[in-house]
């Protein structure tokens, strides 16, 4: 009887690969492990068992395996469930899933060791470059391919290698090594032999005369006298001001023992000492709705205005989760958010909740996969960005989606182009469980589905506390502009009062949605203004580093003193970013604190915390920030929200620029006056009279969504229509133009007027690569997979042509 197992390696291939293997190897296999597995000539890669099976392939001789790597699965069945539908339904390999979906030192690289061989050879007989990494290997038993590169020197040491084996005098293999290393932290204890009270006397006599390591002896014992615990090596040294060399010398004397423990990266210190708070009428009433919609729907939408509580109705709800001792997953849109929130719910639950987003190392990832694997305790609350999604739960109850209507939900690049909230309701769908999705301002597609009874839908129209709603007010900057009003980019109404708050001792909020200091800087004299040379759009001025960067491809050159078509001096800046606005706030208000969030401000692991502390801790008195300001963070001393200017977001040319332009504004809005005192919000635009700024002004969610479906309607848009998104790129613009017009022809042959395209998007060029996409409509009542089925069709002949086989198709599925 043969043997085989069908492997998930992560490359981009549209079959699995199958592998045989032997009876005893059949016995211990489980779908989940991993598997180091040969591919092609010479690479081995690490794969996940999908399943194990009796039938050879047909098309070629089945590979036998390089090595087991676990003694467990690592990788659940319902995850491979979730990987399958994600690969069909996002047109993506399970290749792909699998790389978005592990952290990276759970896939194994091989890489290439030197070793020497065993027999005598003539070393006058070898060239210079030969005889290094000979003689290298005299004083090592093996090399890496890199170690060589070092030695020699040179990048491709290739051609060396070679001759060396034609001489017979290396020899190679590939290795599997494993990425992750447990994080080991070291302690010290006093030798067995200083125990009795004699021995201990004596010692503490020799050691008068070397008065420091005498102190390092005294300070362990008041150490371990207070606490019962293990004495870290770190502790000790900073208790007894002793260097570590001291302590190395009483370990080499006997005197001291150290050993190691193996400790988790990411550890909650503190109780779980807080209770949840009580809930007031409206939250009650909306957690009881909840709970009677779970019985009949899987999946509930909250819609809860700003400030309403909607944290205190999913903490009762993860409380009842608790109870039934299941496990819980609280997807956020961003990291800034799960900052605040983290101490919320370490608060009520303490060392349960785990915490999983990119800004962790990834060894720090590997951990709370394991947690969340074997040791619930560790990891019953699971709080983390979309790709938490992945994690292996055993048990899940419940899903909470917060801010569900955010865009970074979405993966753009690279594959699988994800929709983690959708793909949440697959897995709670898998795990027979429920998905709360909340916000207060919905997406148009969840509020619709709920409209359409197929989830259920539970609203909190008043804040908590019953404190009211902010004043908003729209600034015609237009006029202002005319009477002369205007300080920089400040009307006077907003000047007037942010100078009130200042002096009330409260905090104020500035948005705009562009960081850098000026979006273009323009020549006065011939109107020339520097454009990117990969991409195609024009640089952004950074002020504080005195530079033009591109926020496209990462292209920066120094700020030219003059202009480079004609030589003239006369630059000036055109539009404004965050860093304009912070310049100009501490010239209006110098003697407040000014700071500013943007993605320049906040790329280090803490770069968020910080930021977010300051505010609470009320160090800073005006913050200037981008779009990361405006998700459920919670200031309860912000009385000011100022909008610069509305009107960059409302003219986007993307048929949602009008739902996110009245989500933004909401949720920004929506951090003012969080309690007693009501918040004030000003919104400066040229054009006060536009309908999504008087929705926002009269806080009417249900107009903009009535004038919303109807234009999506008549323009077949989501959620009416589905859509699915072709994008082809490459560095030719004439190979993209010609790709695009036969592939917009073959989908036309199938799906006649519901194609669009090919277009250029706004911007045409990224990176070097030109763009083209297509967009393919499909209505209701069409099968959504034999749609897709004829687009891989499609895309299969495509990448069979010659011509376009170097043009690169991706396949977007919800593109939103």
């Amino acid at each position: 009887m043969l043997y085989f197992i069908d492997v998930i390696i992560p490359i981009p291939l549209q079959k699995l690969f199958t592998y045989r293997i032997t009876s005893a190897e059949n016995e211990f296999l489980k779908p989940g492990m991993r598997v180091a597995v040969p591919f092609g000539k010479s690479k081995i890669y690490t794969g996940i068992v999908y399943k194990l099976h009796t039938e050879a392939p047909t098309a070629y001789e089945a590979k036998d395996l390089h090595q087991i790597l676990d003694d467990k699965p690592i990788v659940n069945a319902r995850q491979l469930v979730l990987w399958k539908w994600i690969s069909k339904y996002y047109l993506c390999t399970m290749g792909d899933v699998m790389r978005a979906a592990l952290p990276s030192p759970f896939i194994l690289e091989s890489e290439t060791v030197i070793t020497k061989h065993n027999i005598e050879i003539n070393e006058s007989e070898l060239k210079d470059d030969e005889f290094l990494v000979y003689e290298a290997l005299q004083y090592q038993s093996s090399l890496k391919i890199h170690d060589i590169s070092n030695i020699l020197g040179i990048k491709n040491v290739l051609p060396v290698l070679n001759r060396l084996i034609e001489k017979e005098a290396i020899t190679v293999e590939e290795e599997v090594y494993e990425k992750y290393k447990p994080k080991l932290v070291r302690y010290v204890k006093l030798h067995t032999d200083y125990t009795s009270e004699q021995r201990l006397q004596e010692l503490l006599q020799d050691l008068s005369r070397a008065p420091k390591q005498h102190q390092v002896i005294l300070t362990l014992f008041s150490i371990s006298a207070t606490t019962k615990k293990p004495i870290k090596v770190s502790k000790l040294t900073e208790e007894s001001k002793a260097s570590a060399a001291i302590i190395k010398a009483l370990i080499d004397k006997n005197i001291l023992e150290e050993y190691y423990i193996q400790t988790d990266r990411v550890e909650y210190s503190g109780d779980d000492n807080e209770n949840s708070k009580s809930l007031n009428n409206y939250q009650k009433q909306a957690l009881e709705e909840i709970n009677t919609a779970f019985e009949t729907q899987d999946v509930v939408l909250l819609h809860g205005v700003t400030s309403s509580g909607k944290t205190e109705v999913y903490v009762k709800l993860i409380e009842e989760a608790l109870k039934d001792n299941k496990q819980v997953l609280y997807l956020l849109p961003e990291i800034a958010l799960t900052t605040q929130l983290i101490a919320r719910l370490q608060n009520y639950f303490g060392e349960k909740v785990a915490v999983f987003h990119s800004k962790y190392s990834s060894h720090e990832r590997v951990e709370v996969w394991n947690h969340v694997l074997n040791d619930a305790s560790k990891a019953q609350i699971v709080i983390g960005a979309r790709s938490s999604v992945f994690l292996p739960f055993n048990n899940l109850g419940l899903i909470i989606v917060d801010e569900e209507h955010e865009q970074s939900f979405k993966q753009f690049d690279p594959a699988p182009r994800y929709q983690a909230r959708d793909t949440a309701i697959v897995l709670a769908n898998i795990h027979k469980s429920k998905t709360l999705l909340g916000s207060a301002t919905p997406s148009l597609e969840s509020y619709f589905n709920a409209k359409q009874d197929k989830y259920g839908l539970v609203e909190i129209t008043k804040r908590y506390n019953d404190v009211l709603m902010p004043d908003i007010e729209l600034v015609d900057i237009k006029e202002k502009f005319k009477k002369k009003l205007m300080k920089g980019h400040f009307s006077d109404r907003l000047v007037e009062e942010m100078t009130e708050t200042l002096k009330e001792g409260f905090q104020i909020i500035l948005f705009q949605n562009r960081r850098g200091y000026s979006p273009i800087v323009e020549c006065n004299t011939c109107g020339h203004s520097p454009q990117c040379p990969n991409c195609d759009v024009s640089l952004t001025y950074h002020k504080y580093r005195h530079q033009l960067r591109c926020h496209y491809c990462g292209y920066g050159i120094a700020m030219p003193q003059n202009c480079q078509a004609c030589g003239g001096v006369d630059l000036d800046n055109k539009g404004f970013g965050t860093e304009q606005i912070e310049s100009e706030v501490k010239a209006l208000f110098p003697d407040y604190k000014v700071a500013r969030m943007d993605l320049d401000t906040t790329r280090g692991k803490h770069g968020y915390e910080k930021i977010i502390t300051a505010l609470e801790q009320q160090e800073i008195d005006i913050l200037v920030g981008t779009q990361m300001l405006t998700k459920g963070l919670d200031f309860r001393n912000v009385k000011l929200v100022g909008i610069m200017n509305a009107d960059n977001m409302l003219n986007f040319p993307d048929f949602r620029a009008h739902e996110r332009s009245f989500q933004l504004m909401l949720q920004v809005a929506g951090r003012a006056g969080r309690t007693d005192t009501r918040g004030k919000v000003l919104i400066q635009t040229y054009n006060p009279n536009h309908n999504i700024l008087q929705q926002v002004s009269t806080n009417s969610y249900f107009d903009m969504f009535k004038e919303q479906m109807d234009e999506r309607y008549n323009f077949k848009y989501p959620p009416v229509y589905k859509q699915i998104k072709i994008t082809l790129k490459h560095r030719d613009y004439n190979n993209v133009e010609s790709g695009a017009i036969w592939f917009a022809k073959a989908l036309r042959s199938v799906f006649g007027d519901y194609v669009l395209g090919p277009e250029s998007p706004p911007i045409a060029r990224i990176r070097n690569q030109f763009h083209k996409n297509i967009l393919v409509k499909i209505p209701k009542q069409q099968s959504l997979a034999k749609t897709k089925e004829a687009i891989i069709k499609i895309n299969n002949s495509f990448s069979s042509i010659k011509d376009f086989r170097s043009v690169k198709v991706i396949l977007n599925v919800d593109n939103f």
